[in-house]
């Protein structure tokens, strides 16, 4: 019966028309096709619109109207009338992007409006750490990446140095006495003067693993009538536990005539105000470092030469490179079962581009039979140039290593059977 009443629906006219030749209802007469138009077999100027015939709709549900006709309710009731609202863009993109302009905006305004939660400390919003205790103490934090580790899982020496490099220039940068050279101050720059480093001594507690993060405080004191020393302190930045002290020693040099030079009372006056009146925060080593010879070395490393990428913007050898060379002629037996406790660097001239050095090393004591009964060790080394010209000299001092726990690296699992 549901089916008869749509189909009645659809069928309005041909219902109510009686077949000519059964006299019945229902059928499709010969006159009315089954699309629902009314035909002639005379002309066609019969044909009557579907408007005319069938709904366009039976309980709101569109029937029986031919895809591509439109009904003539449809022009006119379809449509909702034209209105200034209706002509507008789609709301909800527009609203969209206004949203994500605004979220931007906010997250920019965020990182720019920044303020310190103490008074007495300055913060750069992008990290490049900050100034303490009035200017006297400048901070900055370090995450150790994974190229920073070597073979033991720890970060190498140099790489500590690299961090104490980098907080020594940031502090002169953030302290504005950044002139035109490295490191150097503006009357500095006046005077073609730059800083040369003479004397490293570093103790290293503890060496950081990959992903911890390390907090660098440096600061500068006086060092006799023409130098300046400064230290540095590298904490653990979750535990506060010290893991390296630093103490340097640095004159100036001309930058044209390669000569040193003494402090002038222009570049006095300009970093005087940040000298702090502190002991080192490492005691002075003062033992004599006795000469190496190709005769009384153990171990002896010839042919090495810096690369262009070696070089710092002062056109020499950068200090932290000298490190590595030392290290080159450390006996492997000690490298491999012993960590870099302390070393003294003394440095006598500096390394051009076009140098060929030899790096030398000797165990003190008994030789390499020390290190099954005891647990320290310690080296002198040389660094020179082809010609005998001493670079570096330097004392090591070598503890047997300690398990650092950040997992194993390389090891598949066992396969099973």
């Amino acid at each position: 019966m549901a089916g008869m009443a749509a189909a009645s629906g659809f069928f309005s006219v041909a219902s109510t028309i009686t077949d000519k030749t059964t006299g019945k209802h229902g059928g499709a007469p010969v006159s009315v096709d089954t699309r629902g138009f009314r035909t002639n077999s005379v002309s066609s100027r019969g044909l009557v619109k579907t408007s005319a015939q069938a709904p366009s709709k039976i309980n709101g549900t569109r029937v029986g109207v031919m895809e591509g006709l439109k009904t003539d309710d449809e022009f006119t009731s379809s449509h909702h009338p034209r209105t200034f609202i209706n002509q507008l863009p789609d709301w909800s993109m527009l609203l969209a992007a206004i949203t994500t302009i605004f979220l931007a905006a906010e997250k920019q305004w965020m990182m720019l409006d920044w303020k310190p939660k103490r008074p007495d400390m300055l913060t750069h919003p992008f990290g490049l750490g900050s100034i303490l205790q009035n200017g006297m103490v400048f901070r900055q934090n370090f995450s150790i990446r994974s190229y920073e580790i070597g073979a033991d899982r720890t970060a190498s020496v140099e790489t500590l140095m690299n961090h104490l490099q980098e907080t020594a220039l940031n502090h002169v940068k953030n302290a504005g006495l950044l002139g035109d050279g490295f490191g150097s101050t503006p009357e500095m720059c006046k005077k073609n003067l730059i800083w040369v480093v003479t004397k490293m001594q570093v103790m290293v507690d503890r060496y950081p693993t990959w992903g911890d993060v390390v907090q660098v405080d440096t600061w500068v004191a006086p060092s006799g009538k023409n130098g300046m020393r400064r230290d540095w302190l590298l904490r653990d930045y979750n535990t506060g536990e010290i893991l390296t002290r630093a103490s340097s020693c640095w004159v100036m040099m001309n930058k044209k005539t390669r000569k040193l030079s003494k402090l002038p009372d222009e570049v006095r006056a300009e970093i005087g105000n940040y000298f702090v009146d502190t002991p080192p925060i490492v005691d002075e080593d003062s033992r004599r470092l006795p000469k190496l010879t190709d005769s009384n070395a153990d171990y002896i490393r010839t042919g090495l030469t810096p690369r262009w990428s070696d070089l710092d913007i002062n056109q020499h050898v950068n200090n932290v490179k000298y490190v590595g060379w030392i290290l080159e002629s450390a006996p492997l037996p000690v490298v491999e079962s012993h960590e870099l406790a302390s070393m003294t660097l003394e440095y006598r001239r500096e390394c051009m581009r076009d140098s060929v050095l030899d790096s030398l090393t000797s165990v003190i004591g008994n030789g390499l039979g020390d290190l099954a009964t005891f647990g320290q060790v310690e080296c002198q080394h040389l660094l020179r140039l082809k010609d005998g010209a001493e670079i570096v000299k330097g004392r090591t001092e070598w503890r047997p290593k300690r398990a650092y726990g950040i997992g194993s690296f390389g090891q598949l699992p066992a396969e099973s059977t």
